[in-house]
């Protein structure tokens, strides 16, 4: 005779046609195991919380002087039983201890020479316990876990379909989800500023990033930005010509090279100008220093006779500044200065 698995075990009638082949599993047996799996201690480290802690350590400090070992771990006693955390309002949980082991090692001796050994039991916090029914009593209430999707690892990237500005521009954003850790997110806005969030909070400047990570001005612009060399020669400014750069441009001066006009002023730049300035294998091209003014210097600009920062990187170049540059040129043979839309420099 089959039985119900509640506590009253109601006897269970069968109306069907066909016999039961078999019984009914308990089906709470899969969360009970699983749980007791989870906190009992795993001498090969694969499971549970064995396999977290030994996961984490050891734990070396930066000089390499000292490391933190786990040793084992133990659950103590719940404080109160179900019903009583139910009554109080408080969480049916244990005490979860952890056995550690600090080794110190002599700092000037060969490595590995042991100093020190200190073992000590150290309270880690509470351990949520599972009931017999499979649920978990916390802050007085009964609560079951359920299972929901998480997202994979890796590099995603989207774009808001135009959706979001009013503008109908298409913003992109890409986000970084680690295995373990902060999720970082970077997007666009607008004005094609770049920004990033960290675990989806404050927007930040996507520079504070890089800056976090050591890079100078200078690297993050050779990074994310092309450059234009210009040079000194017979006392001529001179640019260094990359044709497809100048691709749909309006030149702001006549383009010519060996007494020869390949675009006049006020002339779109077209793939005809392009192939015919690659056929005759032009490599520089005189300018005019007004054409550098609201451009933005790549590198930094020092005096080597009085050591004084002229003009730094990522910042604006005006007429007044190249004329305090133009006894400073001629020292540094290439000084590349970078090219990039729009007037304002960019923030770093």
């Amino acid at each position: 005779m089959v039985y119900s698995y509640t506590e009253k075990k109601r006897i269970r009638k069968d109306f069907g046609k066909r016999p039961q082949v078999l019984d009914v599993p308990y089906l709470l047996s899969i969360q009970l195991d699983s749980f007791q799996k989870f906190i009992e201690q795993d001498p090969e480290g694969q499971y549970g919380l064995e396999a977290a802690f030994r996961s984490v350590f050891p734990i070396q400090s930066y000089s390499g002087n000292s490391e933190l070992q786990y040793v084992s771990y133990r659950l103590g006693e719940p404080v109160f039983d179900v019903k009583e955390c139910q009554i109080r309002g408080v969480t049916y949980s244990a005490p979860l201890r952890v056995k550690l082991r600090l080794v110190i090692y002599e700092r000037e001796a060969p490595e590995g020479t042991v100093k020190d050994i200190k073992e000590q039991e150290v309270y880690m916090g509470e351990i949520p316990l599972m009931t017999d029914n499979g649920t978990f009593v916390i802050n007085g209430t009964e609560r079951v876990i359920v299972s929901q999707l998480h997202r994979s690892p890796g590099v995603f990237f989207d774009s808001d379909k135009g959706k979001t500005h009013s503008s109908g521009k298409v913003l992109y954003n890409a986000r970084i989800i680690p295995y373990r850790g902060s999720w970082l997110d970077f997007e666009f806005d607008p004005k094609d500023n770049l920004f990033v969030r960290i675990d989806r909070r404050r927007k930040l400047p996507a520079t504070i990033i890089l800056r976090a990570l050591n890079y100078t001005t200078e690297q993050i612009l050779d990074l994310f930005f092309e450059k234009v060399v210009f040079e000194i020669r017979d006392n001529k400014l001179q640019m260094e010509l990359i044709p497809e750069r100048l691709r749909g441009e309006t030149a702001s001066f006549d383009i010519e090279a060996n007494g020869k006009v390949y675009v006049e002023k006020g002339r779109r730049i077209t793939a005809r100008h392009i192939r015919q300035l690659e056929k005759d294998d032009i490599k520089h091209i005189e300018v005019p220093v007004e054409y550098i003014a609201g451009k933005v210097a790549a590198k930094d600009y020092i005096d080597e006779a009085t050591g004084e920062l002229i003009c730094p990187a990522n910042m604006e170049l005006s007429l007044d500044l190249l004329a305090k540059l133009s006894p400073v040129w001629p020292q540094a043979y290439r000084n590349a200065v970078h090219q990039r839309s729009g007037p304002r420099p960019v923030h770093l």
